[in-house]
């Protein structure tokens, strides 16, 4: 059965740094609370917004344990993606001390692992940690497409051992099948721009990166979905796409901090290989926001 409040807008939280590069743990705390004062059912810790690649594994560690201090104020999902499969362990084990409620994974990159490997990677993980587990599915930035045909893959979405499924693609056939396959599953779309799509094909939320500066403007949204004003919906998801589409025109990660940095929190720069906003596209961003949001 589906767990119990892990449905609506969970916050893909960045990693906010200090000046130095350090990891500012009291600004995560600041900028998990003001979004839960906008209607935030839970958070994504140590995902792709949070630099997670570019952290050290002590750095995600102090992540998990500083928004585990707000775990009776929200749901928490840990980002436990690694190359290995020990190394994923490791981080479920940490998440889980810290209080988390859930656990979510890409699946294995870089190897070019078979759905085989795949599917054994989040058995293993879910027998070593006694935690709800998801897929993280973002094929356009882990080169895995999953084969929701394959039978290893279809028997690890209908047996039990996975929780849910954060759909990061612009598949809706895919997710709509995902829902046909097993109705308990947890679905979560992944990409903001196509979020009036997937809750209309089945997702009971989403997990989203402009969800840390933009939730007041999805909650409109979903306001609207209840109320079966489609054209609504469709009009305020035009606005957030204007701007997602000036986002990932100047760079998603580094347009999100700078925009959090013009509200007040202390979230601090992109590591490199990030490159950081020239004038010109801070401008365009701040002007997309202004006028959308």
């Amino acid at each position: 059965m589906k767990i119990p409040g892990m449905s609506g807008f969970f916050v893909a939280a960045v990693s906010p740094f200090t000046p130095d590069n350090r990891l500012n743990e009291e600004a995560l705390q600041a900028l998990m609370r003001r979004c839960i004062t906008q209607g935030a059912a839970g958070f994504l810790i140590g995902g792709s917004s949070a630099e997670c690649l570019l952290l050290t594994h002590e750095e995600r560690a102090r992540s998990f344990a500083a928004a585990g201090a707000l775990r009776g104020q929200a749901k928490l999902m840990a980002g436990i993606s690694a190359f290995g499969t020990d190394e994923a362990i490791a981080y479920a084990r940490q998440a889980r001390d810290a209080g988390f409620h859930a656990l979510i994974s890409t699946p294995p990159f870089f190897y070019r692992f078979g759905m085989e490997q795949i599917a054994a990677y989040y058995r293993d993980i879910r027998l070593a940690v006694d935690l709800p587990l998801l897929i993280y599915n973002f094929p356009g930035n882990t080169g895995v497409t999953l084969d929701t045909g394959h039978p290893a893959i279809r028997a690890l979405l209908r047996d039990g051992a996975i929780a849910g499924v954060k759909h990061t693609s612009p598949d809706l056939y895919q997710l709509e099948r995902m829902r046909d396959l097993n109705p308990d599953l947890l679905l979560y779309g992944g990409y903001d721009e196509v979020y009036t799509g997937a809750r209309l094909l089945g997702a009971d939320g989403a997990i989203g990166s402009t969800f840390n500066f933009s939730l007041p403007l999805f909650t409109r949204i979903e306001a609207a979905l209840r109320e079966k004003n489609l054209g609504e919906a469709q009009a305020l998801q035009a606005r957030a796409n204007r701007i997602m589409q000036a986002l990932v025109v100047c760079g998603l990660f580094p347009s999100i901090k700078h925009i959090l940095g013009k509200q007040g929190l202390a979230v601090g720069a992109c590591r490199r290989p990030f490159a950081p906003l020239t004038p010109a596209q801070r401008s365009q961003v701040e002007r997309a926001v202004a006028d959308n949001l």
